[in-house]
């Protein structure tokens, strides 16, 4: 396996910057500077990478409903995470299978940010999901880095809305057809922001993944900032 290569991004005037990383070999380190965005969508890794943050930071996971955020987080998340679906299976497995989820919603999101405000208190680094349609929670979060000295990121999974509604129907779990279109209307405005450079209000960095770069990605993890590396 090749030796790490490290991705760093950098400050520009008058805002930030949108780079495509260069081709990079199985085990790349991709560690998004302050005021970057990283666009590694069309990004041939050749083999699983990491996302590397520094200890104490926040990062949010957003995209579409079925397009893989809580399968990523499963998966590549080296620390703490707090993800809303656990907390609606949680509840699903209390109640009988015909309640419907509509009803039981607001208990689930009522856990969900309870979860998250004791996550928050010990300072540590931590990846939240986040649906997209909810730009409270993402400045909710940047004051909360602000006061403890240390930064949110963005990782926005850019999956076409077919990908995703397959995604729902292979989970056997979906929404409305009208909260999907809100969805999507918020994750597009996102996606657009990001490949112009533009870095939503509070967020220090953000990351801009297809699909098959976020199957690629097998670590996303909280270390101090390298000292040394390979910029691309």
């Amino acid at each position: 396996m090749e030796g790490p290569i490290t991705v760093r991004g950098g400050r520009a005037v008058g805002g930030a910057v949108a780079r495509r990383a260069a081709p990079a070999g199985p085990g790349a380190l991709v560690t998004p500077g302050p005021g970057a965005v990283r666009d590694l969508r069309g990004h041939s890794w050749r083999g699983p990478w990491r996302l590397s943050f520094a200890a104490g930071d926040l990062v949010v996971v957003s995209g579409l409903p079925g397009s893989g955020k809580s399968t990523l987080m499963r998966r590549a998340v080296r620390g703490h995470r707090i993800d809303s679906q656990d907390s609606r299976e949680r509840w699903a497995r209390r109640l009988p299978r015909w309640v419907p989820y509509a009803l039981y919603r607001p208990l689930v999101r009522l856990a969900h940010f309870a979860r998250l405000r004791r996550a928050l208190r010990d300072g540590a680094g931590l990846v939240v999901h986040d649906c997209g349609t909810q730009a409270w929670v993402r400045w909710w979060l940047a004051r909360v880095a602000a006061r403890r000295g240390a930064a949110l990121h963005l990782v926005l999974l850019d999956v076409p809305a077919g990908a995703a509604l397959a995604g729902q129907r292979a989970r056997g779990r979906g929404v409305s057809w009208y909260a999907f279109l809100r969805h999507r209307r918020a994750v597009g405005r996102l996606a657009g922001a990001l490949a112009a450079g533009r870095l939503p209000h509070g967020c220090a960095s953000a990351v801009l993944m297809d699909r098959a770069a976020s199957d690629d990605l097998h670590t996303i993890e909280f270390a101090a900032r390298p000292g040394s590396g390979d910029p691309l």
